[in-house]
């Protein structure tokens, strides 16, 4: 590992900093953690922490020594000076001569000697950092580092690399009791670099920045040195079928399943992320997997985020998909089953009882195509992964050199069920579509981005899908959701889009079909060309779209949602109109077809009938022209219903919403245009 101190950025750091009325220590701290918390190695997702101790000044104009240490919910890959909140150092140092200090009491002590009380909660081991003397310390995760502690002999290994220049921590839950216990180690040999925590990680300090970052690099450097040497080949491949089955054809099979059946509220879902390389293959494709994957976290900080073991899955071979769901379902119940039994191993001995969390994993291992990440959305899924890909190399490297070993179940337990560790997570209240994966068809448009940030509002993941992906990436550039090319009217291109919404989020919830365009002419008079070109955007371009989702809703399991954009053509035809009026009639008696033959098995099929809504398939020029052959302003054009109020494609996006959460509703057509009494369904 190399040092990526640079004396030019570190003074860029205290120049921009000082603008904003931070100190240097301040400024070199943020620059220092973020070097940290920017490589996977070192640092994951929330996971390490640093401090300064430097000076600052009150409300009155006194001068303090503070604690300026990482605060609960920043990332240290791109923490400001917000995330390093100042603690009044003395009343810190002061609790060291206490002999206990509940996790409540100290949260409440570190709050209430915050400088600014709007500040995040300091870091869980901000008394660590405050009981050492030293003015900069780091504590990361390092993958070598852990690699060597999670064995039987860790200890020994790490002593015979570092010898007399880090202390060693025994395993010690976070909080006062290890800050105690780091602080007598440190007693004892005050001349140490840092503190190798057994199971857990390493810190090292200095009286300046780039000390404590460079003797971090140094000493991560020495475990991977060490990481090299008698190094044996892992892991032994187990045997696989010849044909294993497509990523796409798997991931809905397996989210189906993840998926929490809650009654009269619907489906509680989750969004994948797939992970796959030859490292993530030799892993999973081990002989041995059943004993090394099931030992539990590299560090028990991961299991808020994954909890204790992966799913283990069995090798899916092409032609045999039902039965790797049956077992994937008999692996998930069997894991159920474990978690509950682990719950009530453990939570007897809490000093005050806990409520389950939910027993699904939150990583899942298929040998012969990789890893999953589990999560709530995209974001929880990627952490997920994140971790696990960090798990693999962890584990692998101790392999190599030893047997993995990591904290007992206890130890583990405890740190699942700390409400200071579950605090990081947040419990804030999800949005309505949250969990959903929907697709938006046309989404580059001005109806089809409407309905793509419609449906980023409720919370939804959305895969934008259009002729132009330039475009779509723009629709769904602000809710970081997934742009594909995607022609309709070809087949293998919907089914390659839908590959990969599968691919990337495991799935799909709803699909918008809205991707259509407009051709006029007489229809006694219109070539076969023309009214076969509008058939195939306008009708099996539907068609197309609703087929490959069916397909994949079906393997899912938990129902879905079809919907269409239709067209006050469908009900109310106008002269000159037909070529596009006829296959958009087609498509609303399409929609109500699939509302017949698949609501058994809870796939709902709505449309939304909408008209003279600018952006979609009237542009600026059509609306000038229509509006001066009926002798009106274009703005008594646009409202020439009965709301005299022109309909915007946020209008149709909403109806669209509307129609995706009524969960009682298929078959049915809203009508979107203001009022045209002709266009009114009986």
């Amino acid at each position: 590992m190399k040092s990526l101190w640079s004396d030019d950025d570190a003074e860029a750091f205290v120049t921009r900093y000082a603008e904003q009325g931070e100190n240097r220590d301040t400024a070199l701290r943020v620059y220092t953690t973020r070097l940290l918390g920017g490589d996977p190695r070192l640092v994951l997702h929330g996971g390490g922490n640093t401090s300064v101790k430097t000076v600052a000044t009150d409300l009155l104009g006194d001068d303090l020594p503070v604690l300026r240490v990482k605060g609960s919910g920043w990332d240290m890959g791109d923490i400001e000076p917000a995330g390093l909140p100042a603690v009044r150092l003395e009343p810190l140092r002061r609790l060291q001569a206490l002999t206990a200090l509940s996790d409540e009491d100290m949260v409440n002590f570190q709050r209430g000697n915050l400088l600014d009380s709007t500040s995040p909660n300091p870091s869980v081991e901000t008394l660590l950092h405050a009981f050492l003397p030293h003015k900069f310390i780091d504590h990361t995760h390092s993958t070598a580092v852990l690699s060597l502690t999670d064995q039987p002999d860790g200890d020994e290994i790490c002593r015979e690399i570092y010898g007399d220049r880090m202390g060693y921590v025994p395993y010690i839950m976070p909080g006062f009791a290890l800050a105690r216990a780091a602080a007598e180690v440190h007693a004892e040999s005050p001349d140490v670099d840092g503190l190798i925590l057994h199971k857990h990680g390493i810190f090292t300090f200095g009286e300046t920045a780039q000390e404590a970052y460079e003797r971090m690099i140094d000493a991560v450097t020495l475990a991977e040195i060490r990481l090299q040497k008698n190094r044996r080949p892992v892991f032994a491949t187990a045997r696989l079928p010849d044909d294993i089955a497509r990523l796409a054809d798997v991931a809905p099979i397996l989210r189906g399943l993840l998926a929490d059946d809650l009654a009269a509220d619907g489906w509680r879902r989750m969004v994948l992320e797939f992970r796959t390389g030859p490292d993530i293959l030799n892993y999973v494709n081990g002989a041995e997997i059943g004993r090394y994957s099931q030992t539990g976290v590299v560090t028990p900080d991961h299991n808020i985020r994954t909890k204790n073991y992966p799913l283990l899955l069995t090798a899916p071979e092409s032609d045999r998909l039902e039965s790797f769901r049956e077992s994937a379902m008999a692996a998930l119940v069997a894991y159920q089953e474990d978690y509950r039994a682990y719950f009530e191993r453990h939570n007897p001995r809490q000093k005050s009882p806990k409520t389950m969390l939910d027993p699904f994993p939150r990583v899942a291992l298929v040998p012969g195509l990789g890893l999953f990440g589990i999560g709530a959305d995209p974001k929880a899924a990627a952490i997920a992964a994140d971790i696990a890909e960090n798990t693999v190399q962890t584990i692998t490297d101790a392999e190599a050199v030893g047997r993995y070993e990591c904290v007992p179940e206890d130890d583990m337990f405890d740190i699942e069920y700390w409400s200071l560790e579950q605090a990081k997570l947040g419990k804030g209240a999800e949005k309505p579509l949250a969990r959903h994966v929907v697709a938006v068809t046309g989404a580059g448009g001005g109806i089809g981005s409407a309905i793509v940030a419609a449906f980023a509002r409720e919370g939804a993941t959305v895969a934008a899908l259009d002729l132009d992906v330039a475009a779509a990436a723009r629709a769904v550039e602000s809710c970081g959701g997934l742009a594909l090319a995607c022609d309709v009217t070809d087949r293998a291109s919907v089914d390659a889009a839908f590959d990969s919404i599968c691919e990337h989020f495991g799935g799909v919830d709803i699909v918008v079909s809205n991707a259509g365009a407009a051709w006029s002419g007489k229809i006694g008079e219109v070539s076969d060309a023309i009214l076969r070109q509008s058939f195939e955007l306008n009708f099996y371009g539907h068609q197309n779209v609703a087929q490959a989702a069916v397909g994949i809703m079906k393997a899912q399991g938990t129902g879905g949602v079809l919907l269409f954009n239709a067209s006050k053509q469908a009900v109310n035809p106008g002269p000159d109109f037909g070529p596009y009026g006829l296959p958009k009639s087609a498509a609303l008696s399409l929609m109500r077809q699939y509302a017949i033959d698949y609501g058994a098995e809870g796939i709902r099929a709505n449309a939304v009938n909408a008209d003279r809504i600018r952006s979609g398939l009237l542009d600026d020029a059509m609306i000038a022209a229509r509006a001066e052959a009926r002798g009106v302003t274009e703005a008594a054009y646009m409202g020439g219903n009965l709301l005299n109020r022109e309909v915007r494609a946020s209008d149709v996006a909403d109806a669209f919403v509307y129609l995706a959460r009524a969960n009682r509703t298929t078959a049915a057509i809203v009508t979107v245009d203001g009022g045209n009494i002709a266009a009114a369904l009986r």
